[in-house]
Formats: C-alpha cells, structure tokens, sequence
C-alpha cells in the first residue's frame, strides 16, 4: 500500500470515528391520531391551517427543528390514520415547547374550522410518544 492510498484510509477512518462518535440530540414527539366517523377533510384542514400553521411558525422562530404530518392505513393492529412529529434541535428546545407554542398559540389566534366542527368531532388522539431519542444523525455520503 502506497503511502497516498495510507493517508486517504487514515482520512476516512477519522472521519467514520467522528460521525459515529457525534451524538444526536434531537428530540420528537409523536401523536398517532385516528380520523373519527369519516371526517377526513375536518381533520387535514384541522391540521394545514393550524398544527402545521404553529410548527411554521415555531420553525421560523428556532423553537423547533421540524415538522412532519404522515397519512397512513387504518388497521386493528395501527388503528389509526395519521402521525404528527415534532422534532426539536436539542434537550432546551424539547423543554421549552410547551411555554414556546402557548406563546404560538395566542399569536396565531382563533382556531381554523371546517364545518364548524370541533377536535373531538373528527379527530382521536390514540397514544402520544414523548421524548423520543433520535440515534443518529443520518448517513453522510463522501464523493471523490
């Protein structure tokens, strides 16, 4: 082994210690939500126009790393139709969601309605993961 390709392996190897070695410290929460009687349109013009409004907002102001809304298929083993997460950069983010988003909260105003329809009427929280620990930060990729 010639002493380039010696330098470009020890270069890789420092680099595979360091990006394993860095911890992630992302946070998520997770709420699975069940659509109740067929209200689909109540519930996903319920989360568009005011989750999704929040976590835009909560975004912009470094309250929040991300957001994401994910429909899936209801069945008896997942009974439910959609799961919201909220990932936060680090351990002060997560603490400080709850003070953050009542603060978003009375600056975006009224809740958007369709239907004049109420939370209860077309949606039901299933189960909500907290503090869920993100184990790496994702894959890094190296061209030459």
């Amino acid at each position: 082994m010639n002493i380039r390709n010696l330098k470009t392996l020890f270069i890789f190897l420092v680099w595979i210690q360091c990006s394993f070695a860095q911890k992630d410290e992302r946070i998520s929460t997770i709420d699975f939500v069940q659509i109740v009687d067929g209200n689909r349109a109540e519930a996903l013009f319920y989360y568009e126009h005011n989750w999704k409004i929040l976590r835009l907002l909560a975004v912009e102001q470094k309250y929040i790393s991300s957001f994401e809304i994910m429909e899936t298929s209801y069945s008896e083993e997942a009974p439910f139709h959609l799961m919201l997460i909220t990932t936060y950069a680090n351990k002060e983010q997560y603490e400080q969601r709850e003070e953050h988003f009542q603060e978003l909260i009375k600056q975006k105003g009224k809740l958007e309605l369709l239907n004049d329809k109420k939370p209860p009427q077309f949606r039901k929280n299933i189960f909500h993961k907290e503090n869920v620990q993100h184990l790496s930060k994702g894959i890094s990729v190296i061209k030459h």
